[in-house]
């Protein structure tokens, strides 16, 4: 694949020194790529896309920041009648009220905790009773509400581990499962949320890992199913956007870090002791601190799956560093990558 993407040989193109490394745990390998070719990869082109019907109906989960907030305004731009589902809503979240202050027939902000039953029929039920013709379906199905955490295996408490699978994984599964008979009507497209670490692992991030790796297992699943039936289901794997979507400030990575060890076993606490419990903290702060502060990507790749008329399986918005990393750990041997990566 790497050598698909490349279309002349690397001693002909500007060559860069490419640090391959696992940036939470410090290991570093230099390699030598163009930087132009994976310039060329990361601004993929869209072509032959489908300008949209202004009654095309699209849902986003998760609107009240980070992408669903983005991605609920530019797809109104384009001329969707969006249902911005807000978990905030009822709590007069700023997110709600600017999208709200839009006053548009176009853009509707509903109550919606993917976690809840209850809200998600509720939802079904506005978004059926607001469609012009409601057995023409519902066009797009957007499942970006999320959440994330950290720690390693045994710093996480099961408490921690259900909580984020509720939301990332049985949340997709659930808004997905009540919304497809108004999709499937309308021929339409669900748009999965997931990430790079829905296809590698990553120390400290198993939580988070494994609900995304759900995401990816349940949307190939559900593309078999659906491709008979006209439905196009897309999987949008972002590479590190948390400076821009605000899941961590370095107040809230320290309230973590306190509440987790506050509550660990003692054997584990003296097994690891303080010193290396901090190291581990202090490196996810890094981390935070480096991800693209530019949405674009994800916006374009999303609205890419809901208006193309053949739509990419696989999107990966991410720079150049994590979508080497994303081969090498998926196309490669084990043995390889944790060479690289681990040892």
């Amino acid at each position: 694949m790497l050598a698909i993407r490349l279309s002349r040989p690397v001693s002909q193109l500007p060559g860069k020194t490419l640090s391959v490394c696992d940036r939470a745990n410090g290991t570093r390998q230099s390699l030598l790529f163009s930087s132009a070719s994976f310039i060329r990869m990361s601004r993929r082109t869209y072509a032959g896309e489908v300008d949209p019907v202004g009654s095309k109906a699209v849902l986003v989960t998760g609107c009240d920041s980070g992408f669903g907030f983005s991605l609920a305004k530019h797809l109104h731009s384009k001329g969707f009648l969006v249902f911005a589902g807000c978990l905030m809503k009822d709590k007069g979240h700023d997110g709600v009220k600017e999208l709200d202050s839009l006053k548009s027939d176009r853009l509707r902000t509903i109550q919606l905790n993917v976690c809840s039953s209850e809200e998600v029929e509720k939802a079904v039920e506005i978004v059926h009773s607001s469609l012009k013709d409601p057995e023409k379906g519902m066009w797009g199905l957007v499942n970006n509400a999320g959440i994330s955490t950290f720690g390693e295996v045994e710093f996480t408490s099961m408490e921690t581990y259900k909580q984020v699978a509720e939301v990332n994984l049985w949340g997709t599964v659930r808004m997905t499962k009540s919304f497809l008979p108004l999709i499937r009507r309308a021929k339409g497209r669900v748009v999965n949320i997931s990430s790079m670490l829905g296809r590698m692992a990553n120390p400290a991030r198993s939580p988070y890992c494994i609900t995304k790796f759900g995401v990816e297992a349940f949307s190939d699943c559900l593309r078999y199913e659906m491709h008979p039936l006209g439905v196009k289901v897309s999987i949008v794997e972002p590479g590190n956007f948390i400076a821009a979507t605000s899941l961590y400030s370095p107040e809230s990575i320290k309230a973590i870090a306190k509440k987790m060890w506050d509550e660990l076993p003692e054997v584990v606490r003296r097994d690891y002791g303080k010193k290396y419990f901090d190291e581990r903290i202090a490196k996810m702060e890094t981390y935070c601190k480096s991800g693209s502060t530019d949405t674009s990507p994800v916006i374009d790749a999303v609205t890419h799956a809901l208006t193309a008329a053949t739509p990419y399986t696989r999107y990966h918005p991410m720079d150049y560093y994590w979508w080497l990393r994303m081969q090498i750990m998926t196309h490669l041997p084990g043995a390889v990558s944790d060479r690289l990566y681990i040892y």
